[in-house]
């Protein structure tokens, strides 16, 4: 019996899902019950009724899930996937940010930790970020949290005061050049390039679109000759779907190496131990929620 098989026939016996971010590689989400950006899985997680929820993508996001959902046990693969940018601002980091700004309102990126979730007003995806910022009166400063090249973008979407922390993804932060997008365009005058607003200005600037996983899916289904400028193992699975269509990666070693320590080998074995399991206190459970359900309310 193949591995893809055994993970079927298991996880049919124990009524369990599989979710999948769209940064892992292919045959995960070929096996996923559920795939999608961060928004999209918060969304499925909430609404699961399964016991056992195999998350398929790094650390905050199992987190995420077993606060929106604290009925199910939530377990992640490789216990040390993690996530860069979510590591560059802890809670105690964020309240000294606060208390810099204490009329401000605090905006937090998914990507980050449940404990500062729970320190924060509201979260946000890359999918809902600007409109996250919109629901805030026009006069209100808001602290954004960690990535600055999604909040900066959201910002300059939005036209309000965003202050934001100096946090980063590395793989969009340094994965993408000007050089390579120059190189690609004279290779393919008439492609477009699509980006991930992660992505440093300088590939923001030079953009067509600029769109979430979820987006880009969307605009990918709808469009041909891209470039894309985000994770390599979404471009791998967006040429799986549509073989059809002319798309090239900007940088095809730029993916998470947190992503891929989730393998079909280590999907079967948490499915057989059901490990390692994510579990968030009851405390910090009880405020991080109340900002991911002001997003989730906000987002519908």
């Amino acid at each position: 019996m193949k591995i893809e098989e055994k993970i079927i026939k298991l996880k049919k016996e124990k009524n369990a899902i599989i979710l999948a971010h769209n940064y892992q590689i292919v045959p995960i989400q070929d096996l996923a019950d559920f795939r999608g950006d961060s928004l999209q899985l918060s969304i499925q997680a909430k609404n699961s009724q399964a016991p056992l929820i195999v998350f398929c993508g790094v650390r905050f996001m199992a987190e995420t899930a077993a606060i929106l959902n604290p009925e199910a046990k939530v377990i992640l693969p490789a216990e040390d996937a993690g996530c860069p940018l979510a590591d560059m601002i802890n809670a105690e980091q964020l309240r000294q940010f606060k208390a810099l700004h204490p009329e401000a309102k605090v905006v937090c990126y998914i990507n980050s930790s449940a404990e500062v979730k729970a320190e924060s007003d509201i979260c946000c995806t890359s999918a809902n970020a600007v409109q996250i910022i919109n629901s805030f009166p026009e006069n209100e400063t808001i602290l954004f949290v960690p990535d600055k090249n999604l909040g900066s973008w959201a910002a300059k979407q939005s036209s309000r005061n965003v202050i934001v922390w100096n946090g980063y993804c590395p793989v969009h932060q340094w994965g993408f050049t000007r050089r390579a997008y120059d190189r690609l365009k004279n290779q393919y005058p008439d492609y477009k390039m699509i980006a991930h607003p992660e992505c440093d200005e300088d590939i923001i600037a030079v953009a067509d679109e600029v769109l979430s996983t979820s987006g880009m899916e969307k605009y990918i289904k709808a469009h041909d000759k891209l470039i894309i400028a985000t994770d390599s193992s979404f471009s791998d699975y967006m040429q799986h779907l549509y073989p059809e269509k002319k798309l090239v990666s900007l940088n095809t070693r730029a993916y998470c190496n947190n992503m891929r320590k989730i393998t079909l080998k280590n999907v079967l074995r948490s499915l057989e131990e059901e490990n390692y399991l994510v579990q968030v206190p009851a405390e910090t459970t009880k405020k991080a929620l109340s900002a991911l359900n002001k997003m989730l309310e906000i987002s519908h």
